[in-house]
């Protein structure tokens, strides 16, 4: 095997695939493998890390293994199938167009084309690696033959992240609590439960919780209507959204929140439950998608999203301070499970593996 090369359509440096691709191109380079990012679109802020894909051809060798992060749709897809080298996809999921179209029938269309590439690569690819079973699961639905499981290394620097909370820790008591919900402004996201519940939390639990939501609106009509909602609600001095914040920003909002709060319809891994869970930061998460998975035994699982209950759940949890403690504890015991700070490296196992012509491991 000459090179391990990565290929995505676009890397943003504060994006989770972003992140992991750069974390995967490190560990491929650290076995003493030539490796490089290819890109469609190059970006300032990662333009020094990542290469257009127009310029790959003139130095491809045939033994190469090509590694496609698939998240969206792209015309990498189709150019990748047409490739003679050994093709491995790493799936994170595609949200169900049906969750996007009600905002933006544009994105909801990409969504469409999205899950009819990712079919058309299931005869071409040697291996398909997903962040989690559930969406493993998908993939084998679409006829993927060979599939492995490994979590994204995507979770913020541990040279960012605070340290764990210690037991006992936190003042929600005395200010109200704190929630916190971080990642994409996507519908799937369904944030507007959250704050749906927040104003029942106010009202009849805790009249000081607030809530600060980090994330860029993939669509401009979502960003808009959660602002609009928030407004009619009139919570507008109790919900801060912050579109744009660099890793040092998120890191402090985790380390000062009392709860991370999950309400997505539809999620293939979810990092910010394991950024929070590194932390000491209790989650409370639907029951959607790979969040069960991804959770275990850790934090709090709610079957509905139905505000009034959703916000006693929320409010019992902070109120309760050993129940909290005690799910602090099993949140930083489930990040050792799932091996994140392995992950990178037995992702280059697997493609060392089927580089020899081997079954992966």
């Amino acid at each position: 095997m000459s090179g391990i090369h990565h290929f995505v359509p676009v890397v943003h440096r504060g994006d989770a695939v972003g992140r992991h691709t750069l974390r995967l191109r490190e560990a491929t380079l650290a076995r003493g493998f030539e490796s490089r990012i290819f890109v469609d679109v190059v970006e300032d802020d990662t333009a020094a890390e990542t290469t257009s894909v127009v310029e790959y051809p003139a130095q491809a060798r045939p033994d190469d293994v090509l590694v496609y992060q698939f998240a969206t749709a792209s015309y990498l897809a189709a150019w990748l199938v047409a490739r003679p080298e050994t093709l491995v996809i790493n799936y994170h999921n595609v949200t169900p167009p049906e969750l996007i179209a009600p905002w933006d029938a544009y994105l909801a269309l990409g969504q469409a084309r999205a899950q009819s590439e990712l079919r058309e690569m299931a005869g071409r690819t040697a291996l398909a690696i997903a962040d989690s079973a559930f969406n493993e699961q998908h993939l084998a639905g679409l006829g993927y033959r060979a599939t492995a499981v490994i979590p994204p290394s995507a979770a913020l620097a541990a040279d960012v992240m605070a340290s764990p909370r210690v037991a006992g820790a936190g003042g929600a008591a005395s200010r109200g609590a704190r929630w916190l919900s971080v990642g994409r402004l996507a519908p799937n996201k369904s944030v507007e439960d959250t704050i749906g519940a927040l104003m029942v939390a106010r009202a009849h639990h805790d009249p000081g919780a607030t809530l600060t939501v980090i994330g860029r609106p993939i669509t401009a009509s979502y960003g808009a209507a959660l602002r609009r909602y928030v407004t009619e609600l009139g919570l507008d001095r109790a919900v801060t959204f912050l579109s744009r914040a660099d890793d040092a920003t998120v890191a402090n909002a985790y380390d000062e929140a009392d709860v991370l709060v999950v309400t997505s319809e539809h999620e293939g891994f979810c990092v910010p439950v394991v950024e929070a869970m590194t932390v000491g930061l209790p989650v409370v998460a639907l029951a959607r998608g790979a969040l069960p998975e991804v959770l275990g035994s850790a934090g709090v699982i709610a079957d509905a999203k139905e505000p009034y209950a959703l916000a006693a759940t929320i409010s019992a949890l902070v109120a309760d301070a050993p129940r909290r403690d005690t799910v602090i504890g099993a949140g930083v015991a489930r990040t050792h499970e799932l091996g994140l700070d392995t992950a990178a490296e037995r992702f280059v196992d697997l493609l060392c593996d089927v580089a020899a012509g081997g079954p992966a491991r």
